[in-house]
């Protein structure tokens, strides 16, 4: 349920309101539009009926929610959600491009990477130090010897740091090192992680599993939400298909699906999508056409001597290439490419 105030309700109004919320056992979330301030009322929908708040001082309508997730949903926000990360600030009008390589190897190659994409225009930058890997052979990441990396070499460069947690028992150490916490696509209903880290007032990108609906994303999304972190980024990476051609299926249509129902920014990875470098940039260009407010690249100085995902990493001359080429895309849909502070 939510609960519309009036365009000159007070504080004193609005809080009133939220103390009826907690009276009834169930959890206040105000979201404070341009014009209207907005009341969620979260819990138990037994509890919510309208005639409880219609008659409190500035309150203007009451309205149920409908859909399944109540917080992400634009019932709740209608205006779009911008989240500052250093000095980059992801959604609204303007696109967030985020690189590095795929796993941080060393500190040679991280930095060689990091400096590389910043002077090609890159925001924000990415690395795995937990690598959730299909063989238990494979490299597996650094672990807190990378973090140490990103952390250090993302200062250096002057980027805003990216990074995925695996597990609940990491998330304090990937927290403390990086500027936006990671949950990759296994992750993604992996429901205590996501209670954890919705107690974080911290930002965090949320991939699609390859197998999940987009009510299924939204859901949990939602599970951040409800704990109290707004800060939220959901990021299309590709969706499991019939044809071997490709790694995933990329499913562009999921942004302005999303966008249309949600206030959450939306993300792409091309690179994971598609498996394959050379198909990764016309997939970048094509997800800023269809309305992204970000793109997720996987850079590498040499990517045939990578130790994780080699094919879908792009050389730096690639990526710089990429880039010029996204400026004009983004004009053509009204954005503008956000470039390194």
């Amino acid at each position: 349920m939510i609960i519309v105030m009036q365009a000159r309700a007070t504080e004193d109004q609005v809080r009133a309101v939220e103390r009826r919320i907690r009276d009834l056992g169930l959890r206040p979330h105000v979201s404070q539009g341009e014009f209207r301030t907005i009341i969620g009322a979260i819990g138990d929908e037994s509890l919510m009926r309208a005639e409880l708040f219609a008659a409190l001082d500035g309150v203007e309508s009451v309205m149920p929610i409908m859909k399944p997730y109540k917080l992400a949903s634009r019932d709740f926000h209608a205006e779009d959600t911008v989240i500052d990360v250093g000095a980059c600030k992801v959604g609204g009008g303007t696109i967030t491009v985020v690189a590095g390589p795929c796993s941080i190897e060393s500190r040679e190659q991280f930095r060689e990477t990091a400096l590389a994409v910043r002077r090609a225009g890159a925001v924000m930058l990415r690395g795995g130090a937990y690598k959730p890997r299909t063989s238990p052979y494979s490299f597996q990441g650094l672990g807190e010897d990378g973090l140490r990396i990103l952390q250090d070499v993302g200062r250096e460069a002057g980027l805003p740091t990216i990074t995925e947690v695996m597990d609940v028992r990491e998330l304090e150490a990937v927290a403390r090192y990086a500027d936006v916490i990671q949950v990759g696509a296994r992750n993604m209903q992996n429901f205590r992680l996501l209670t954890e880290i919705g107690h974080l007032e911290k930002p965090v990108l949320l991939k699609r599993n390859p197998s999940a609906t987009i009510e299924e994303f939204l859901m949990s999304a939602e599970y951040i939400l409800a704990e109290g972190n707004r800060q939220v980024i959901l990021c299309e990476r590709g969706i499991r298909g019939f044809d071997h051609s490709t790694r995933y299926t990329l499913d562009l249509s999921a942004v302005p699906n999303i966008q249309g129902v949600s206030h959450l920014p939306v993300f792409v990875d091309p690179s994971h999508a598609t498996g394959r470098r050379e198909l990764v940039a016309p997939m970048a260009l094509a997800a800023v056409a269809a309305g992204a407010q970000g793109v997720m690249v996987e850079v590498h100085p040499h990517p045939e001597k990578a130790l994780s995902d080699g094919p879908q990493q792009l050389a730096p001359d690639a990526f710089a290439v990429m880039m010029k080429e996204l400026a004009p895309i983004a004009g053509a849909v009204g954005r503008q490419l956000q470039k390194p502070k």
